[in-house]
This record gives C-alpha cells, sequence and structure tokens, in this order.
C-alpha cells in the first residue's frame, strides 16, 4: 500500500531545538512529506529561524507547554493524516510510513512504542522503570493497555484528533490523548519505532516531578473512563480510615474507655465511603449505557 506522504501533516512542537530541528525537517523532506508544521514555544535560540529556512510553516503558540502547542496546532491543520513528534530527533522519521499505514488499514491512531529490548540503552533506569509503571496505572485505572502512553511519536486522523476534548498544558497532554481514545474506543495501532539518545540540547523532562503530575493526570482522567476506580479509591480511603479508627474505639471499650466523638467519626467516615463506593458504581453503569449509545450511533454513521 502507498503511502500519501502529500495528504500528511508533520507536527513538531518545538523549545530551544536549534542543534537537532533543521536535520530532522531535511529528513523528513527527504522522505516526501512536505507538509511540516513546527509550533515553537517561544525559543530563545534559533529554532523558528532554522525551521523556516528548511522549508517548514512555523507558528509561535500562544500559552506554555508541549500540550498547549498540540492543542493550537490542531486548528491550523487541514490535512486528514496528523503525526506528531518531538523535535529532539530522538525518534527516526523512517518509522513514520509504518504509523501512517496503520491509519490506512482502519485504525484511528498509531502509537510509536518507545519500550522495545533495541531501545533500552537508551533509557537510564529509573525512565524505563517509571515509564512502566505509569502504563501498568493507565491500564488499571483505564482498563486499557497501549504499552507506552508516554510517547512523542504518533499519528492520528484528523477527525479521531478534533473528537478529543483536550485541555492540558504541558507533559500530560500524551495521557489525556491516551485517555481520550480510551474515552471514544478508538482502534489504536501499536508500532515498535526506533528510540534514540537526546542529543544537543537538554531535556525539558524532570523524571520525578513530572512523573508524579502524569500519574496524578492519569488519576484525574479515570473518572471519564473508569469512574469505579476513581470513586472506589476515594471511597475505599474513607472506608479503611473509619474502621481503622472503629478497631482502636473498640479495644479501649474493652478497656471500659469511651470515646464518643471518635465513634462519631469513624461511623460517619464509613457512611460517607459507602456513599462514594456506590456514586461510583452508579457512574460505571451510566458510563457503560452511553458508550452502548454512542456505538449504535456509530454504526447508524457507517451504514449511510
Amino acid at each position: 500500500m502507498e503511502v500519501p506522504r502529500d495528504q500528511v501533516c508533520v507536527l513538531i512542537p518545538t523549545l530551544n531545538e536549534e542543534p537537532t530541528i533543521g536535520p530532522l525537517i531535511d529528513r523528513f523532506h527527504a522522505l516526501g512529506y512536505s507538509d511540516i508544521l513546527v509550533v515553537d514555544g517561544n525559543s530563545i535560540d534559533r529554532t523558528r529561524e532554522i525551521a523556516l529556512k528548511s522549508g517548514a510553516k512555523v507558528i509561535v503558540q500562544k500559552g506554555k507547554g508541549k500540550g498547549a502547542a498540540f492543542i493550537q496546532a490542531i486548528e491550523q491543520i487541514s490535512k486528514p493524516y496528523v503525526l506528531l513528534i518531538d523535535g529532539d530527533n530522538t525518534y527516526d522519521p523512517i518509522d513514520a510510513d509504518k504509523l501512517v499505514l496503520s491509519l490506512l488499514s482502519g485504525h484511528d491512531q498509531a502509537l510509536g512504542n518507545r519500550l522495545i529490548p533495541s531501545n533500552y540503552h537508551s533509557f537510564n533506569r529509573l525512565n524505563l522503570f517509571g515509564n512502566r509503571i505509569l502504563n501498568w496505572l493507565f491500564k488499571v485505572s483505564h482498563g486499557r493497555y497501549l504499552y507506552d502512553i508516554l510517547t512523542g511519536y504518533r499519528a492520528f486522523t484528523l477527525e479521531s484528533l478534533q473528537r478529543m476534548r483536550l485541555y492540558e498544558e504541558g507533559f500530560g497532554i500524551e495521557t489525556e490523548v491516551s485517555s481520550e481514545s480510551v474515552r471514544h474506543d478508538n482502534k489504536v495501532a501499536i508500532v515498535p519505532v526506533t528510540y534514540g539518545i537526546r542529543v544537543g540540547s537538554d531535556t525539558k523532562l524532570d523524571p520525578l516531578h513530572d512523573g508524579i503530575k502524569i500519574g496524578r493526570t492519569i488519576y484525574r482522567l479515570a473518572k471519564l473512563n473508569n469512574p469505579m476506580f476513581y470513586f472506589g479509591i476515594i471511597g475505599m480511603t474513607f472506608l479503611l480510615s473509619g474502621g481503622i479508627i472503629g478497631i482502636y474505639i473498640v479495644i479501649e471499650w474493652l478497656k471500659n474507655i469511651d470515646h464518643l466523638p471518635l465513634t462519631i467519626l469513624s461511623v460517619t467516615l464509613i457512611i460517607v465511603g459507602i456513599q462514594i463506593v456506590m456514586f461510583g458504581i452508579q457512574a460505571d453503569i451510566q458510563l457503560a449505557n452511553q458508550r452502548e449509545f454512542l456505538h449504535e450511533i456509530q454504526k447508524l454513521r457507517k451504514d449511510k
């Protein structure tokens, strides 16, 4: 199957990528990808100048962060296929055809999986371990394993992108995109890609700080895809707190010591916990009904 490269917009968010942006654009041009859009986050180096000289269209993003750049860029794209790639030259443009071909075979999104043995040398142990933990957390909280939710190399149909409701401004955008793909029941292809060591510029990612933020984002977005998990965690926290206090009260009562205020607190925590869990169950049922309704709408559209 021939890849319609002229129907693909290559989207590159940048921030101070002077050493790598030129060679990256040149490689895409050499492969036949002519529509290249650079969304620059107000770089203080020559990133925009080099991108323009290399033949890319350049816009300056209004907000800050990779997510803000991605959201702003969607409004500028008219081509039916979108290829998203980081501007640090850690990903190989040669893999672009594989990602786009997945869209042509009926997928809504193709995700470039970095976490394969041949790429392990490009990660330090903390980053590799953190990626695995976050992917596992996403599977538990969203009910779907996507192998590498934080990859910076993806392909989308423009239609699937326009259905997504995206708000994350920073590195949480990858998590939000993955969450939205689950919410819309998108067909996602997992495509192994080459991932190299970053050279020429410093990473903008703080493994510990940003890892914690991404973990919080995964949990927060779970209320849209798995409300039982989201509210269940909160409810169980109340239940366990009330139960622990209750055990202490019983032990003290056996010693003929009464704790009336603590008893009231324990009962209140348990009741609130049960109510939150029940709310999670109801939300889960409503979500299942909503998904079934959306499936029927999609079937009707296909029949037309």
